[in-house]
């Protein structure tokens, strides 16, 4: 019998690898855990490997799931999309928010309920991803609403706060004393944090070299961990696990964000979405 991929069990497969969690995913998606489990057990099943291993709270890809991810990812857009174009979508009243991990990074519980509330809508779905992507996400109209580094630059673009940057560490590591450079471990090119970085270091005369990069937040806390180098990280004061914060570092300054909605979308739901993203950021600093 052919196996067919069930685009119900890629959605929750899709979040699963977009929030880092089987709990997040769930919650992003307004269905139950189990509900979220039992499509990967099925997924898994159709696919014949396992998709995703479990590591505490958190999941990571299997070679074969990054391998589905980025087709899952093609085959739930053309669906939409054609559902969108000929007209007999369902009637839902969701918002798509895009997001890049730093900015999303422990925040996704309080910002989902937060966001719901101030926008009025029925679910809030999330998207993970980098920046770059997020904004051609937008021009193709496939999110809604993207949080973005940056201050705004037109008149999509809503202020929305600063995240506070701070260095972490595994807690043996130590900065060379013998004038050699500071090992950087950072998300890849292009990155805004992986800049300030750089900046903050080069502005106080301190030489530093990135000798880990990482496409993906979860890369660079492993990096970290296994005390390959210091990284700067935006963790709204919650110190990620297996890390410790360094004060023998120079400060960085914070980083602006900015909310910046699809073409069409009403002005309103960036302005609403940017002022709770200021309060939670309030509340969680």
């Amino acid at each position: 019998m052919a196996r067919t991929l069930e685009l119900t069990q890629l959605r929750s497969f899709v979040a699963v690898a977009d929030c880092g969690g089987f709990h997040r995913a769930a919650n992003a998606l307004h269905v139950s855990q189990p509900t979220v489990s039992h499509h990967i057990r099925r997924l898994e099943a159709t696919i014949g490997q396992p998709l995703m291993v479990r590591e505490g709270r958190t999941s990571r890809l299997t070679a074969a799931g990054e391998m589905l991810l980025a087709d899952a990812r093609r085959m739930l857009e053309i669906h939409d999309e054609a559902m969108r174009r000929i007209g007999n979508a369902p009637e839902t009243d969701e918002v798509v928010v895009g997001s890049t991990e730093h900015a999303a990074d422990q925040l996704l519980p309080e910002l989902a309920s937060a966001l719901q509330a101030s926008l009025g809508v029925a679910r809030i779905r999330f998207r993970l991803d980098r920046g770059a992507v997020l904004q051609t996400a937008l021009d193709r109209g496939d999110v809604d609403l993207a949080l973005l580094f940056g201050a705004p630059d037109d008149d999509r673009s809503t202020g929305s706060g600063r995240l506070t940057l701070r260095w972490y560490s595994a807690p043996g590591w130590a900065p060379p004393t013998d004038g050699t450079a500071i090992p950087l471990v950072a998300f890849d090119e292009p990155c805004a944090i992986r800049n300030r970085a750089l900046e903050t270091l080069a502005a106080h005369h301190t030489p530093a070299a990135v000798v880990c990069d990482a496409a993906y937040l979860g890369g660079v806390l492993a990096a970290a961990r296994a005390g390959l180098g210091v990284a700067l990280l935006a963790t709204v004061g919650r110190t990620p696990e297996g890390l410790v914060e360094r004060d023998d570092l120079p400060v960085a300054e914070p980083i602006a964000l900015a909310v910046r909605s699809r073409r069409g979308l009403r002005r309103e739901l960036a302005v609403e979405a940017a002022r709770s993203i200021r309060q939670v950021l309030d509340v969680a600093g």
